[in-house]
Order: structure tokens, then C-alpha cells, then sequence
């Protein structure tokens, strides 16, 4: 008979690491610890309980106990393509964890609240502070009319016909080569997005800017990061017009900025960071440390995001 094990405390997400890939390795619990054996035997200990997500790239295989282990500490596994540009499958949502989903529904259904939130996100996107007296609707139809306009500045940095963002998801060939790249390159950071929104514990449908999707959150917190990062290489390789298509040219793309950038890193404090901008007390976990088996994660430092 199985003996039941006793809950543990999660650690804060806040003082977590934000993320951990793995790449080529079988995960499992050895001793108590949550392991990664490589093909030559090494083993290399991850500090689960102080990871927000465990990011499983292609070559990985995982265990039944070290699943449930990862659902115990609160950390979400999420089954991705390299460096997180495809979002396949994810395991038990933020520990799951029904305060934090009923904290971001309470700052979207109250009008006050969620135009501050929308206020932060329009901040952190441009640098700047939003219009004053603006409703949510027109911060959305200021917005619009910026990202127009820095799609036009990106074509023409980057010499590439530009007739507007216009594609049909039915008939993908018949885009430009410019939409086909930025619809590529988005979908790459909504995976990314959608992995650091579930890993935080919230809700990727409940969104601020955008509703009425099931994305609607993801697609809120990726737009503030859009510019930065994927939208470039896009119209990069557009130009570039590379012979073995452009889809793969652009996750590829998507994929190094990624690293470069340490998007990841970012987006889990971003999202607190907003949120916290309706001036509400949000929900914490217990500070209470997982346990001695667990090593402290800042003995990782930088190194300990990849395994």
C-alpha cells in the first residue's frame, strides 16, 4: 500500500526561480530530490520547490514520482518545443491554487481596478504613462494606432513590403510573407506567455485588454513584450526570405531572442508587478521553506537555468 505523504508549504512565487529548461534527460526523484540523469549517468539535482516552472524541451522523459512530486511543491511542468517556442501540454496550473485565480478575477470585473491594470501594462509596453482620463477602450484604440505605426517603421527598417497586419488562418499560403512571419513569430511568444501566466497560478482566460478568448491574459501579457522581441525577427527574416521556409526561420529566431533577452525571467515578476497596480493585497503562499532535501535555488544562480 502506498503510504500518504504529508502536504508541503510551497515557496512564494516571488522567491522562486522564474524557470528551469531541461533538454535530453530523464527526469526523476532519486534519494528524496527531484534529478535529471543525462545518457552518460550525470546527475544534476533541481531545486523543484523553488522553481515556478520546469520547462521539458524535446529530448526529455519524466517520471510518474517526479510528476507527482512537482504537483506537491507547486511547480508547473510544461512540455515545449526548444527554448519554449511551442506550448504542447501543461501539468497542475500554479499548484492550483483557487486564490490567485479569484484575486485576478475580482481586478478584471471591477471597471476601477482593471483600467489601472490596463494603465500598468500600456506603461510597461511604451515607457511611458498612458493618456490621463482615458476609458480602457481608448487606451486600447491609442495602442493600436502605435503598433500600426511601429509596424510600418519596422518594415521600412528592414526593407520589406508592408500593406498591413491581414491574414486568414484558413488560408495560411495565401498571406504575404510578412503576416505569415509575424502570425509564426507570435505564436512563438503566446507559448512563452502562456507558460509564465500558468506558472504564476493565474488564469490564461481572464484578460484586461483582450477578452472573451481562451488567451485573452496571455495575449494581454505577451503584446507588452512583443516589440522587443519577436516582432523584429519576423520582418528580419522576411527580408531575409530563407529557402527552407520561413516558419521554421522564424521559431528559430524566436527562440534564440528568447534566451538572449531571458524573457522568462521577466515575465513572472511582470505579471505580479501589474497586477499589483489595482492596489489590492494579493494572495500568498505560506513563506514557509520546502524542506532540507530541497538545496536553497540562489546556489544555482545563473547557471541553474539550464540543466
Amino acid at each position: 500500500m502506498s503510504q500518504l505523504l504529508p502536504p508541503l508549504k510551497p515557496i512564494p512565487i516571488k522567491d522562486r526561480i522564474s524557470v528551469v529548461f531541461i533538454e535530453r534527460g530523464e527526469i526523476d526523484v532519486l534519494d528524496g530530490a527531484f534529478v535529471v540523469v543525462d545518457v552518460t549517468g550525470i546527475r544534476t539535482q533541481i531545486p523543484v520547490g523553488g522553481v515556478a516552472c520546469v520547462m521539458l524541451e524535446p529530448g526529455t522523459r519524466v517520471s510518474h514520482r517526479a510528476a507527482a512530486l512537482a504537483a506537491r511543491v507547486g511547480t508547473l511542468l510544461v512540455w515545449v518545443g526548444e527554448a519554449g517556442v511551442r506550448l504542447y501540454s501543461a501539468g497542475q496550473p500554479g499548484g492550483a491554487r483557487s486564490d490567485r485565480l479569484l484575486y485576478q478575477a475580482r481586478l478584471a470585473l471591477d471597471e476601477t481596478l482593471r483600467l489601472k491594470v490596463v494603465r500598468k501594462m500600456y506603461a510597461l509596453r511604451f515607457g511611458e504613462e498612458p493618456p490621463a482620463r482615458r476609458s480602457v477602450d481608448q487606451l486600447r484604440g491609442i495602442e493600436g494606432a502605435r503598433v500600426r505605426r511601429s509596424y510600418q517603421l519596422l518594415a521600412q527598417q528592414f526593407g520589406v513590403q508592408w500593406s498591413g497586419r491581414n491574414y486568414d488562418a484558413e488560408e495560411w499560403d495565401k498571406a504575404d510573407i510578412a503576416n505569415r512571419c509575424l502570425s509564426a513569430a507570435t505564436a512563438c511568444l503566446y507559448g512563452v506567455a502562456e507558460a509564465a501566466v500558468l506558472a504564476a497560478g493565474y488564469a490564461p482566460a481572464v484578460g484586461f485588454i483582450h477578452t472573451g478568448k481562451p488567451l485573452s491574459f496571455v495575449y494581454d501579457v505577451a503584446d507588452i513584450y512583443k516589440f522587443e522581441t519577436v516582432v523584429p525577427v519576423a520582418f528580419k527574416v522576411a527580408a531575409a526570405k530563407p529557402a527552407a521556409g520561413v516558419e521554421r526561420a522564424v521559431r528559430l529566431g524566436c527562440r534564440d531572442v528568447f534566451r538572449q533577452t531571458r524573457l522568462l525571467d521577466r515575465i513572472i515578476p511582470d505579471i505580479e508587478t501589474i497586477l499589483a497596480a489595482g492596489e489590492i493585497t494579493p494572495p500568498e503562499a505560506p513563506a514557509d521553506a520546502i524542506g532540507p532535501a530541497l538545496p536553497n535555488p540562489e546556489s544555482l544562480g545563473d547557471a541553474g537555468h539550464r540543466a
